[in-house]
């Protein structure tokens, strides 16, 4: 017999063993897991903020920005001090007398170096209503980042207060859904004791789709508040927080709010500097037309002996404008236009705090009443679902009907959880209108 058949019924017979073999398993991916939740108080989310958040950086630089600018404007009063030097090849060498009398005016390589001071003296006071105005550009862009300040302490309070709504909102449609389940369990038993039709179990299972719906719903409204207060805090991963408590104190009288708002608020404080700026511009503008003084001296020292190799020169530079053609007095003109407009500014800014004041006030009134009606409403609401729920148990109500009460008291608990983040960011922005925002929120060691 030859090798070849039998060598082909060989391998026949290895095929069955060789698939009946278990195949190495695949490795499974490994999951991550999640990451921990950041727990976070107000406290806790108000320092990082005001620690991390980007915008505040900006604004800080604007300030540090401004403060260079004071020192640039300082500088023009102090004296400069500046060294120049040169040297030349020329073709040729020129010189009077001989010997030892010689008197080179054209050497062969000439070079010379100047060391210079300036100082000015007087220019009208105009250096020193520029060095104001630098300063009062600082203390603009200090009370920007106040601005800034109070609007990211605003902001993360209303965000860190919505997550806390959310939470509570997430919590109603949970119990929203356990009356929807209960329904369907009761439509269930009344179905099968043949007292009712399939339609009213069925009505029941749509309802409870429809709470799980509003559950997730709710789920994504708590992950957009939570990803506001992580743009807040420029931070990553999941946050959990816990409730401040009782945030906020009894509010003064609207007068008080406005004096304080009028007193303390950073755009009231940013139009009155422009107003000072804009005065001492006119003032410096006037006094173009006084005299500019300034001294110069120089240290000279050169290759060439004529007239001399070395020397030193000081000098006082006057001047005084005779004619100009009017430009100085157009520059006076603009200048007083643009105090007259600060002027106008200020008095805007100021009608807008008290109005912004008067509407935040009338804004937390309507929330305050919103607040109570649907507080009314859910307990009207709470006694109609427990008395539905009975009749339909007794069958003296239809599923319809029970449905109706359970919707209604499910709106009631929606509408009470939005109106208490309603009431609660109308009183924080009553404080911002004020300009007091940081004395009701815990910043106890936030710098």
């Amino acid at each position: 017999m030859k090798s070849g058949p039998l060598l082909f019924l060989a391998l026949v017979a290895a095929v069955p063993a060789v698939a009946q073999e278990p195949a190495v398993p695949a490795p499974v991916p490994r999951m991550s897991a999640p990451a921990a939740a950041t727990q976070l108080t107000l406290a806790d989310a108000l320092k990082r903020a005001l620690a991390a958040n980007p915008g505040l950086g900006r604004s800080r630089a604007d300030i540090n920005a401004a403060q260079s600018q004071v020192n640039v404007a300082f500088s023009s009063i102090l004296p400069k001090i500046g060294f120049k030097g040169s040297y030349t090849r020329n073709d040729r060498e020129v010189s009077f007398g001989s010997g030892s009398d010689a008197v080179t005016i054209l050497p062969y390589n000439d070079w010379s170096y100047r060391v210079t001071l300036s100082q000015p003296i007087y220019a009208g006071n105009r250096e020193r209503k520029a060095l104001q105005q630098a300063r009062l550009s600082v203390d603009s862009f200090r009370s920007g980042l106040q601005s800034a300040e109070d609007q990211l302490i605003l902001s993360v309070t209303s965000d860190y207060l919505a997550v806390l709504e959310a939470e509570e909102l997430l919590g109603v449609e949970a119990k929203n859904l356990t009356l929807a389940q209960r329904r369907r369990e009761q439509a269930q038993v009344f179905f099968d004791a043949g007292e009712t039709t399939r339609v009213d179990t069925l009505r029941a299972e749509a309802d409870i789709k429809g709470a799980e719906r509003r559950v997730a719903s709710a789920h994504q409204t708590r992950e957009a508040a939570v990803g506001r207060l992580r743009l807040d805090l420029a931070m990553e991963g999941p946050i959990e927080v816990t409730a401040p408590g009782n945030l906020f104190p009894a509010l003064p009288a609207e007068n008080d709010l406005t004096a304080a708002a009028e007193a303390t608020r950073p755009e009231v404080a940013q139009a009155l500097a422009a107003l000072e700026s804009a005065r001492l511009e006119v003032q410096k503008q006037k006094n173009a037309h006084l005299p500019l003084i300034t001294a110069d001296g120089a240290y000279i020292q050169q290759r060439s002996a004529f007239p001399t190799d070395k020397y030193a020169q000081m000098s006082i530079n006057f001047s005084v404008p005779i004619f100009d053609s009017g430009e100085i007095k157009g520059k006076v003109a603009i200048a007083e236009q643009r105090r007259q407009q600060a002027e106008l500014t200020v008095q805007e800014v100021r009608q807008q705090v008290r109005e912004q004041v008067h509407q935040a006030l009338v804004d937390l009134q309507t929330a305050e009443a919103n607040l109570r009606l649907s507080s009314e409403q859910l307990a009207a609401s709470e006694a109609e679902s427990n008395q539905a729920t009975e009749l339909y148990r007794a069958q003296e109500l239809t599923a319809l009907e029970a449905q109706q009460a359970e919707t209604s008291l499910a709106e009631a608990r929606r509408t009470v959880a939005n109106s208490k983040l309603d009431r609660d960011i109308a009183e924080l922005r009553v404080w911002a209108a004020a300009g007091t925002l940081k004395k009701i929120v815990p910043l106890e060691g936030v710098q």
